[in-house]
Order: structure tokens, then C-alpha cells, then sequence
């Protein structure tokens, strides 16, 4: 048998257990006849033996198409089944059972129909497909039930557009009452929403534009119609359309192909996510009761519904899925479910409310009355006074003259993880936690110490100092002096040149190659004076008879390059601090009370400075195995002396140091900070304006360069251990 018969025959059997205690039939159909009318249409006539017909109930499905038609009150004369084969319309069958007779008319799809009154007769005529075909109605059987005109229709009252929890886009119509009819088809790029019987006001005739809401609907264009308004809502891709009408509103909802099939997992607040087979439905006055047993045939879940739900419901659904159509039709009737693997019980809300309100009493109730049991459990890797903390702070105890550090064990309204009637204490020595309390909750108290009693990760954390100096100096110096001797007409020497302070006139400065100069006979004195080592000197002198010129060249070039490399290592567990040190303590002296005048030296103190290598870090380890570092490294060396008048002398510290935090991941070396240092200096000592002179200042000045930089680099690799190096 075929889903589309054993749907239908559902419905028959549903409706024939629900019309069991109806009144006895006081009409009878006696025969169902057809003809074909142009376009591929059917009309259908139904005769009856009375000219009072009963009031039908007319529902449609879409899987299976079927028009369904119930007549209360009502035998069954007719053929039991009927082959037709024009345009979309299949056959027709009748079914009488509990006074109550049903006309199903089969259909190869989905189609419109009309209905009317003529005489005996109730005449439907049905459409080829969807498309609306003017019939001429020469009376309807209800007027609260006919189709109203847009004249005397609801309102519609607001056309809302919201953005659905995956993406989707929701287009919501609300009117002023009951009794708008939405239909909704698929035009290429566009959804055609008419809606027959309900006036739109003019404030409400405007297009909406939808693009900021980032789904598939662009815009909505509403206007009004003769019979009533119609929308058309822009979408944009590959689209699922579905559509639900309930009371006074209307719903379509409009989800792109890709965004649902991602398999998502809303939170607890968010809006559910509806994954059924889709299902096509047009119910008028259906009971509640078969159309849940409508749906639990298609869905293949079981469901049992409570005696109390009872009524019927009037709604259409369009393309909606099965568990969405389920959600709609409870909350149309105040009903809610739960759900336990394949079988969901449906209620009324406060039946439901009620019933888990008893459950959870008959619970405490069982709480309250259950013997306590008495469990030993060992701690391997923390503390058993940590967990006992963790468990529960008002009603922790420890066992005298063992645990230490525990309260009594007085009840707490504060009960942690315990029952009302639980305890829980530590003994320190043996690093056992012991608790009493009912077996459920001790199977679960056992379950929340396995997960706290778990090794702790370590990291090994590598670091790399490194101190870098590259040293540049160059001096270059002159000295040079010229004496010279002159006898005058009268006899007396004169002596000219840097040797004016022999007034005897009988000495002469004299040089000796490579020695070096006499202070005493120089005109410049500007040696080099580098600040490190000595200078290399070139001397050479002239002597003539009446004169002597001495030069002198010195010169020095020093360079220097240093690297320290300092590689402290240190592991440590998760969270805890580890703290790693290298170093030495400098020791000076210093004197207290020193009395300058008496030449008392005063009391004097050893005093020490540290000048270490020291690592000191912290680190968390995240959840996708990163670790987190908040790391502070020194480095100190001596430097130098300085001396200190009355107190000796005093170390200066050559201190380097960061403090800092970062994210690294695992086995990731990071630069945490460097500091590039840069020092040049050129001084020039000279002779005023003869220094200046091109090319021969160079014989009255002395100059000196200076080039020195120092780099500082701090790396750091962290590393998560796996178990089998813990």
C-alpha cells in the first residue's frame, strides 16, 4: 500500500472512531455524478434525498492531493468509488461510518475548486491544477463560512519582515480578524501572495526593502486587488518557500537551500531549527485529534495524545515541515509535547506543567526518605581538602585530629552538590574524601570527583637571552713644536719657538726618532686619547743649524664584538608559577658613623646585591592547546665599581628585564621584546681657526669616532608535554 493510501485511509478510519457516538443520519447521498467542463475542469454533483443538505466540512491535503469532504448526520447510497480521468481529477470515493459520510475526490495534483448549492445537489467543481477559474454561485451553503469580499474582509493590519535564527527570512501578515485566504504560489525570481477577501489600507501599500536583513527576500511590494491584495516578495537563489495561516496571520517563510541543510545546533534560546519532511495541508474545521494522527502517519513517530485534547482547527500549510506544522498546530491550541526517543506525548500546557511538577515532588520526596550510604573515595592527583571546597562550602567537615582546617559539620541551606541530607569530609594524611549520602547522589558525586581528579598538564617553557655589543672607537692625534736660535748685531742669542723659557740661551730641545716629545718644545700638543688601551706614535724630528722642528702622529683603532647567550628551562603544571634563578650576589662594604675629621672609618656593613639571571612564569594552557604565558625574565650583571667618600665602594648593576604576558602556540618560539641600542660620538679637540684651515688643520686638531651598539633579544618557546613525558 502506497503513502498516499494509507494516508487517506487514516483519515477515513480516524474520522469513523471520532463520528462513533454522532447522532443518526437524517440525510442520505444517493449518487455522485460528473461531467467535463471546457479547460479540463470536472464538476462534481453530489444529490442528496432532501433538500435540507447538511453542513459539509471541505479540507484539502497536498501529499497526497486529495479534497476531502465530511457531511454529518449522513448515510451513504452512492457508489463506493468512481474512475474519472479528466484533467487533474483522478476518482472520487464515498465512505459512510458513524453517521457520518466522507467524499474524497483524488487528484493527480494539487488544484482550486468551487463549491455551490443547486436544489438537492452540492456541486464542486475542480480545477486543472491551481489556477482559479470563474464559477457562478447560485447560493453558498454558510454564509459565516463563504468567502468574503475585500469590502466587508479583515484589514490587514501589519506586514512585519524578521530574519529567522538560520538565516531564513519570515514575511508575517496580520490581519484585523479571521477569515483572509492566502494563497501563495512560485513565480520565477518571485513569490505571488494573493490574499482574497481582506482590504488593504492605504498606509500599508508600500514597498518594503529588506536587503539589510541579509536573507533571501530583497524587497515586498503589497497592493490592493479587486478581491482583495496582493504581494509579491523578491527573493534571491536557490530558495525553500513554506507557508502557514492560523487564525488572523499569516506566515512565509522563505530559507535559502544552502543555510538549511547546514546542520546547526541553536542554543537554548534560540528559535528551533525544523528538519521534517515538508507537508502540504488546507484544514477547515478538521478535529485536532486527526490531524495529529495525520501527521504521525507521515513523520512515522509516534505520538499519544492526552484525553484532554479535544476541538478542531482551521489551517493551511504550505511546504512546512512536519515538526514546524506539529509546533504550529500546538500552539493554536495551548497544547505543548515532550518527547522521549520516537514517541512524543502531547498535552495541554499546564497538564503537562502539572505532571512535572509531581514528578519532581514524588522526587524530593524520595530524596527525603532514602538511606544515606557511607563511600570512601581516594584522591591520586589534587587535594582531598580542595574538593571537598568544591563540592560544597556550607556543610564541609574534617575529621578531628586528622583533615585540620575543616568546619563542623552543622546542616548548610548552601548544599553544593550533596542532598539536603548529604555531608562530605577530608582526611589530609591519607588524601581521602569521604561522603555520605544517598546512592543517586553518590553515583553522581563519583562522577564529578573522576573529572576533578585528573593529572595536570605541564609545559616546559625554553628561553633564550641573548646580548649582542659590537664596539667601534678611532683616535688620531698630532704634536709638534719648532725651535730655533738667532744671534743679533750686538751679539745676544736670541731663542725663538716653544724653548723661550731658557734665558740662557745656551740649551736647544732636541727629539729623538720614535721617542716621543719634550713637553717643553711643543707649538701643538694634541695627542690621541683613546678612552681604552693606548695610541701608536710616529715621531721624527729636523735639526738644522739654527732651528729643530719635532713631529709626532699617534694613532688608535679598537673594535670588539660580544655575545652572551643565556638559556634558562623550567617545567611546571598548568596555572602554578615556576621560578628559575642563575646568578651571583655581590658583596661591598660600606661604613656607618664615619668621622671625616677624626680619621675614624666608622662601623662597617656587608651589604649584597643580586646580579642573576632569573625566569619567572605562569602558564595557562587554552582550550584549543595554547598556551597562554605570563612570563618576567631579569638579567642583571656587574657593571662597575663607584666610589663613595667614608662608605668604600659601591657595585652599579647593569639590570635588563621585561614582564609581559602573550599567546603562543604550542611549540611556537616568540620574540617577547629586544632592545637595539646605538652610540656615536666624534669630538675634535683643535687650535682655534688653524684647525679649520683645508688640509693643513689637520696639524692643529686631534679627532676621535665612536661606535658602539648593544642588542638585546628575549625568545620564548613553550611546550605542551603529553602524558607519556608527565
Amino acid at each position: 500500500m502506497t503513502l498516499a493510501s494509507r494516508c487517506l485511509m487514516t483519515m477515513m478510519v480516524f474520522g469513523a472512531a471520532a463520528w462513533a457516538n454522532a447522532a443518526a443520519a437524517t440525510s442520505t447521498l444517493q449518487d455522485i455524478t460528473y461531467k467535463t467542463l471546457p479547460g479540463g475542469r470536472v464538476e462534481l454533483r453530489m444529490n442528496f434525498n432532501s433538500s435540507q443538505l447538511p453542513q459539509p466540512n471541505i479540507f484539502t491535503t497536498d501529499n497526497p492531493p486529495r479534497i476531502a469532504i465530511d457531511f454529518p448526520d449522513t448515510t451513504n447510497d452512492a457508489a463506493r468509488h468512481q474512475d474519472i480521468g479528466v484533467g487533474t481529477t483522478t476518482g472520487v470515493s464515498a465512505v459512510a461510518a458513524g453517521g457520518r459520510t466522507r467524499v474524497v475526490v483524488e487528484l493527480m495534483q494539487a488544484s482550486a475548486y468551487k463549491s455551490h448549492v443547486e436544489g438537492n445537489s452540492l456541486v464542486l467543481v475542480v480545477n486543472n491544477g491551481t489556477q482559479t477559474q470563474p464559477v457562478t454561485t447560485a447560493a453558498t451553503i454558510d454564509p459565516s463560512k463563504a468567502l468574503p469580499s475585500a469590502l466587508n474582509g479583515p484589514a490587514i493590519t501589519t506586514i512585519d519582515f524578521q530574519r529567522g535564527a538560520n538565516g531564513s527570512g519570515r514575511v508575517l501578515i496580520n490581519f484585523s480578524g479571521t477569515g483572509a485566504n492566502a494563497n501563495m504560489n512560485r513565480q520565477g525570481s518571485n513569490i505571488a501572495v494573493d490574499i482574497v477577501g481582506a482590504q488593504l489600507p492605504a498606509g500599508q501599500s508600500q514597498r518594503l526593502n529588506v536587503l539589510d536583513f541579509a536573507t533571501p527576500v530583497q524587497s515586498i511590494s503589497p497592493r490592493s486587488t479587486p478581491n482583495g491584495a496582493h504581494l509579491d516578495i523578491a527573493i534571491n537563489g536557490d530558495v525553500d518557500t513554506s507557508s502557514y495561516q492560523t487564525g488572523s496571520q499569516y506566515v512565509i517563510e522563505v530559507t535559502s537551500k544552502k543555510q538549511s541543510s547546514k546542520d546547526t545546533n541553536p542554543g537554548s534560546f534560540a528559535q528551533p531549527v525544523y528538519t521534517g519532511n515538508r507537508v502540504t495541508f488546507n484544514f477547515q474545521d478538521i478535529p485536532v485529534r486527526s490531524v495529529l494522527q495525520l501527521l504521525a502517519d507521515y513523520s512515522g513517530v509516534n505520538m499519544v495524545a492526552s484525553d484532554t485534547v479535544g476541538g478542531s482547527i482551521t489551517l493551511r500549510l504550505n511546504n512546512v515541515p512536519w515538526d514546524q506544522a506539529l509546533d504550529v498546530i500546538l500552539r493554536a491550541k495551548d497544547l505543548d509535547k515532550r518527547r522521549d526517543g520516537n514517541v512524543i506525548w502531547i498535552a495541554p500546557q499546564k497538564e503537562l506543567a502539572d505532571y512535572e511538577q509531581n514528578i519532581a515532588d514524588a522526587r524530593f520526596k524520595a530524596e527525603d526518605t532514602a538511606p544515606l550510604i557511607t563511600t570512601y573515595v581516594p584522591i591520586s592527583y589534587g587535594k582531598a581538602q580542595d574538593i571537598a571546597k568544591l563540592l560544597t562550602t556550607g556543610s564541609l567537615q574534617s575529621i578531628a585530629g586528622v583533615g585540620g582546617g575543616g568546619t563542623s559539620g552543622a546542616a548548610s541551606q548552601h548544599r553544593g552538590f550533596l542532598s539536603p541530607r548529604g555531608s562530605v569530609t577530608f582526611d589530609q594524611r591519607t588524601n581521602t574524601l569521604l561522603i555520605n549520602d544517598t546512592a543517586e547522589k553518590t553515583v553522581e558525586l563519583r562522577a564529578i570527583i573522576a573529572q576533578l581528579d585528573r593529572p595536570v598538564q605541564q609545559v616546559l617553557i625554553e628561553s633564550r637571552i641573548v646580548i649582542a655589543t659590537d664596539d667601534f672607537e678611532r683616535d688620531l692625534g698630532v704634536q709638534w713644536g719648532v725651535t730655533g736660535n738667532r744671534t743679533n748685531p750686538s751679539g745676544q742669542v736670541l731663542q725663538v719657538g716653544s724653548g723661550i723659557g731658557n734665558t740662557q740661551g745656551n740649551s736647544s730641545t732636541t727629539s729623538t726618532l720614535g721617542g716621543g716629545l719634550s713637553s717643553g718644545g711643543l707649538n701643538v700638543n694634541l695627542p690621541a686619547a683613546p678612552t681604552t688601551g693606548t695610541a701608536s706614535t710616529l715621531a721624527a724630528a729636523i735639526l738644522g743649524k739654527n732651528y729643530a722642528l719635532d713631529l709626532e702622529l699617534s694613532a688608535a683603532q679598537a673594535e670588539g664584538r660580544s655575545e652572551v647567550v643565556s638559556s634558562p628551562r623550567v617545567i611546571t603544571a598548568n596555572q602554578q608559577e615556576a621560578d628559575i634563578r642563575q646568578g651571583q650576589e655581590i658583596g661591598y662594604v660600606t661604613f656607618q658613623n664615619t668621622s671625616g675629621g677624626s680619621g675614624t672609618s666608622g662601623t662597617a656593613t656587608v651589604a649584597f646585591k643580586d646580579a642573576v639571571l632569573e625566569l619567572k612564569v605562569t602558564p595557562t594552557i587554552t582550550a584549543d592547546n595554547r598556551v597562554y604565558l605570563a612570563i618576567n625574565v631579569n638579567k642583571d650583571s656587574l657593571d662597575h665599581y663607584i666610589t663613595v667618600t667614608g662608605s668604600g665602594q659601591v657595585p652599579v648593576i647593569d639590570t635588563r628585564s621585561l614582564n609581559t604576558s602573550v599567546l603562543v602556540d604550542d611549540g611556537q618560539t616568540v620574540v617577547l621584546g629586544g632592545i637595539y641600542e646605538v652610540t656615536k660620538s666624534d669630538t675634535i679637540n683643535k687650535v682655534p681657526g688653524l684647525g679649520d684651515i683645508p688640509g693643513l688643520g689637520v696639524l692643529f686638531r686631534s679627532t676621535q669616532h665612536v661606535n658602539d651598539r648593544d642588542e638585546l633579544l628575549i625568545f620564548v618557546t613553550p611546550r605542551i608535554l603529553s602524558d607519556s613525558l608527565q
